[in-house]
């Protein structure tokens, strides 16, 4: 288990995303209200970019296919099922860190 610096602190305003590429992971990063998520990057469905979908308190809908996840556990909605592995992510005072476990 290893933690790494992802982020600044203002980097990703609230409200949105942004794809980062973590030891080689393509790992979504998520910003709403003051709380942080990281999830995998790319829809289970599809591919998607879950990045680049529309958060929705603590879900996100891929841009590609309408499918929607729980930002803190990785479960499609739909279904129930954990379909997305989720990282810690913390905030600190030198930037955003994630644990890639």
């Amino acid at each position: 288990m290893t933690w790494h610096r992802v982020a600044e602190l203002d980097e990703v305003p609230a409200g949105q995303g942004k794809e980062i590429l973590v030891a080689g992971r393509i790992v979504a990063l998520f910003h709403v209200d003051e709380d942080w998520y990281a999830l995998d990057g790319m829809c289970a469905h599809q591919g998607g970019p879950i990045a680049r979908g529309v958060i929705s308190g603590n879900c996100v809908t891929c841009p590609w296919h309408g499918w929607q996840y729980d930002l803190g556990s990785g479960c499609n909605l739909l279904s129930g099922k954990k379909m997305l592995d989720c990282f810690p992510v913390e905030q600190r005072h030198d930037g955003i860190w994630l644990e890639l476990v």
